[in-house]
């Protein structure tokens, strides 16, 4: 027998869900909201652990959509457009909001790799997402966040990365957590700074490196800078003092990644 349609955004699953929406919440249950067909469809192909959909059969249009929901069946429920509205964070959703599990990676975990990035104290949930989609772009193989910052599972993140933070591992540790793995591996700390030592256009990296970045206000502390092998600047030809922390990652993985 098919469930009955939740109309009602009081339902008690659609408030746990809605509840998600606070990173307190999120740290309490181990679960995240992953919004949208692409999102959502990453997520499933990736393997990750759903825990409930909720789609609005009158937005869903795409068979791409009706396939995803048929995959996890038994863990979809149909609500009403208005029940969607409220789970959801942008204006006009596509119909479809899923719970999912989060991930806790450690850097043990990862093993040897051949290429990361590290952010260290990041602030702007988007540069962290947009990050990720720029890695899955080039393939770098993983992501550490350093010493705090924003949470890896903030919507705008999720959203961000396009569907990369279900494809790519990211360990939250501290700096000097991540200095001893990379260590022990063998990685090349690239730093980044105004005041570097290497010119990022002929710099070759080693087999085995990590670019480091430090927060969108501060940069690398000179601690962090001496803790890395080498480090490189990008050229400032006009105005600004400075590139979006976002957009100085993707120039710099290119270039490392050529």
């Amino acid at each position: 027998m098919d469930k009955p349609l939740i109309v009602s955004a009081n339902n008690e699953l659609v408030k746990r869900a809605r509840s998600l929406r606070q990173k307190k919440r999120r740290a309490e249950t181990g679960l995240f909201l992953v919004e949208g067909i692409h999102h959502i469809g990453q997520a499933l192909d990736a393997g990750w652990k759903v825990e409930s959909i909720f789609y609005a059969p009158d937005l869903l249009a795409s068979q791409y959509a009706n396939e995803l929901i048929s995959r996890v069946s038994d863990k979809a429920r149909a609500v009403s457009t208005e029940v969607i509205n409220s789970l959801a964070e942008k204006d006009n959703p596509q119909g479809i909001v899923a719970v999912i599990a989060q991930k806790q990676t450690l850097a043990s975990q990862l093993g040897s790799i051949g290429s990361a990035v590290v952010l260290v104290s990041p602030q702007d949930p988007g540069n962290v997402g947009t990050i990720l989609r720029s890695m899955d772009a080039v393939g770098a193989d993983a992501l550490f966040l350093v010493d705090g910052g924003v949470e890896l599972y903030h919507p705008t993140v999720v959203r961000s990365s396009m569907g990369a933070i279900f494809w790519k591992p990211v360990a939250q540790t501290s700096f000097d957590e991540f200095r001893a793995w990379a260590q022990l591996g063998g990685c090349q700390l690239i730093g980044t700074s105004s005041h570097a030592n290497a010119d990022y256009k002929t710099l070759i990296p080693q087999t085995l490196w990590a670019l480091v970045l430090g927060n969108e206000q501060k940069g690398l502390s000179a601690e962090q800078i001496e803790a890395c092998d080498v480090t490189v600047s990008l050229p400032m030809r006009g105005r600004v003092s400075s590139l979006n922390l976002a957009v100085a990652a993707g120039v710099l993985l290119y270039e490392l990644k050529k």
